[in-house]
This record gives C-alpha cells, structure tokens and sequence, in this order.
C-alpha cells in the first residue's frame, strides 16, 4: 500500500529512467530535451466551438496525494505564448494543469543534478509530488525516432548518480528506463542486454539510495508487447525486487483496464506481494488504434494523474508522456504540437 500517502507532506518525484540501447521505434517519442512547439495545419475542428465543452471536460482533480503540475511544461509555455489564441483555454484547462512529466534526456553530467534538484524542491515547495522522467541509456531506442543516451555504461550510471544526488532525500516516485527491458531483445546480443539489465539494477539501487522517501518503478512495457511471464524474467534479472514495483503503457495508448490486468499479471509472475504498478493514462482515454503507436489519429487524453486507482496493486494513473508531445511522426520526437495537445483534449471518449 505503500509510497504515495506517506509523501504527501512531502514531495513526491516520479522518476522515468531511460536505459539505452534498445528501443526499435517501440512507444517512445519523447527524447527531445527541449520539446519548443511546432505548427501544424489546424485540424477541421473549430477551436471557437470545440466539439467538447471545457467546463464539462475540464481535467477533474486528484483526489489522493498532491502531484506538482509543472508550470514549465511545453503545454504550459505554449499557453503563457499564446494567451489569445483560441486553443489556449483548452489546452491550458484540459493538459497544462494536469500533473505530468518532464523527461530528463540529456548526457550532461555536470548538470542534471542541479535540474533534478531544481524541480523536485519546487514541487517540495508547493507539497505536491513532481513527476520526473529519467531516459538516458546507451543507444536508447536502437537509432529509433528518440535515439540518444549516454556513450556508455559507465557514464550512464555517473549519470545515474547525479540524478539520485539531486533528489536530496526528497520523497520520489520513478518510473525507471521506458521500453528498455521489452524492447531489448530486438537490436542487443545476449551480452548486450546482460549490460542493460545491469545498469538497471545499478539505477534501482543508486536512486532509493538518493532518497529513502523515492519510489522506483521499473518499466514493464505494456499489455500489447510481451507475455507477462518473460516480462517478469527480464524485471527480475534487472533488479525490480529492489524496486517498489513497475510501470506499463508509457507512450502508449493501451487502456487502463488491459493495463491493470497486465500488470498484476507481471507483478504475480515475479512473486511479490511487496511490489505496486503505475500507469501512464496520459493518452489513452479512447485506447488504442490497432498497433499503432506514433501519434495515432482518433485518440483522447486519458484519466488524470492521480494515486486514487481503486486497486490495492496499482499505486497511481499517471500522465507520464506529456499530451501534445510527438511520439515522432507528426513533428520531432518530443516536440509538442498544439494540434495534436488540442485533438487529444477535445476528442470524444
């Protein structure tokens, strides 16, 4: 049951930490570490009338523990931009007010602990629980639409260290290397992956260790990808049972439903009772489109971040890939796209 009720007078950090090497265009889309806004053709939907009314679809607030809603968002800058543009209350009512994550993705070691520190003491400040997202390994996503991540193993767990170091004992929530441990059989030799599985665990051990209040959840991939047993056997190699558990759908549009399955399936299959789930509802309010995975037509933001799940195994719905960011088809991967944050937020479900 733990984590989320016993930070609220603190400040929470969910955590996503990318672990390089391995994500063939999976469900990423989120590497750009400066997402600056592009423009698009505006969609058929008019933005004087849209097709849902904020007021009945404003995002509802979370009703357990606190989460920060970044004021620094790209949604929320594109808002403070664009205070007259006709999107700009949708978008600012239905997505920049929701708590979501900022995606740590950039190699300089000498920097990221004064960022992490930065925004968790910001979120401190307000006693609310930041959401961080850490994506940072070697060869992240196989030279895929978010290709990047530190030269080597060994800096990335300097790296590593830095990012645990900024947190300051700060209570934190991290989801820990998105698709690394699913998608790393498709482009890593067998000792390739022996590495990744390593710099996971060095990740979980290192990150609880920069703050005893964190809380590490270890990327599971989603209910679409891999059979919940072989999922359990990678966590396991890569040290999840030092963890407080996994996180499903990031970057993804699964539904929440399929992902609470799945994910009890996972955690059964590694023998924890211990262990709780997460799950990125940030884009799924209408699910999936097939297998398709960048920047779908037809979908809708999902239930807002929140530790208020109704399951004991599940410990918070979390909007981890910020709507309106590209997944890599409609703009740079990670770039946010007020047509796409404007299509997500109205979108009936």
């Amino acid at each position: 049951m733990g984590g989320w009720r016993a930070a609220v007078g603190g400040a929470f950090a969910v955590v996503t930490v990318g672990v390089g090497g391995l994500l063939v265009m999976s469900d990423r889309g989120t590497a750009d570490p400066a997402p600056t806004s592009v423009r698009l053709v505006r969609p058929s939907v008019s933005p004087s009338t849209p097709s849902v009314s904020p007021s009945t679809q404003a995002p509802r607030k979370p009703t357990a523990d606190r989460f920060y809603a970044d004021p620094q968002t790209a949604a929320a800058r594109w808002v403070a931009e664009n205070p007259d543009d006709p999107w700009a209350e949708v978008i600012r009512e239905r997505i920049a007010q929701v708590p979501q994550g900022r995606w740590f993705t950039q190699p300089d070691i000498a920097t990221v602990r004064a960022e992490v520190d930065q925004y968790v003491r910001a979120a401190e400040a307000a006693n609310s629980v930041p959401i961080l997202v850490v994506y940072n390994i070697p060869n992240r996503d196989c030279s895929g639409a978010s290709s990047g991540g530190m030269p080597t193993h060994e800096a990335y767990r300097e790296w590593v260290e830095q990012v645990a170091a900024g947190l300051g004992g700060r209570p934190a929530a991290i989801v820990l290397e998105p698709d690394v441990l699913a998608l790393m059989s498709n482009c890593l030799d067998p000792a390739a992956q022996a590495r990744v599985k390593a710099s996971v665990a060095y990740a979980v051990k290192r990150l609880k260790a920069g703050s005893a209040k964190a809380r590490v959840y270890v990327d599971a991939g989603h209910s679409n990808w891999l059979p919940p047993a072989e999922m359990a056997a990678r966590l396991v190699g890569a040290g999840v049972e030092g963890s407080d558990g996994i996180a499903t759908n990031v970057s993804n549009y699964r539904a929440t439903r399929d992902e609470v399955t799945y994910a009890r399936k996972v955690l059964a299959a590694i023998g924890s009772s211990r262990l709780r789930a997460v799950v990125d509802t940030s884009r799924n309010g209408n699910g999936p489109r097939g297998d398709e995975w960048c920047d779908p037509k037809g979908r809708a933001v999902g239930t807002p971040t929140t530790a208020a799940t109704g399951d004991a195994r599940v410990a918070a719905f979390l909007w981890v890939k910020p709507p309106g960011e590209s997944d890599g088809c409609v703009a740079q991967a990670g770039r946010f796209v007020p047509e796409r944050a404007y299509e997500l937020a109205t979108a009936k479900s």
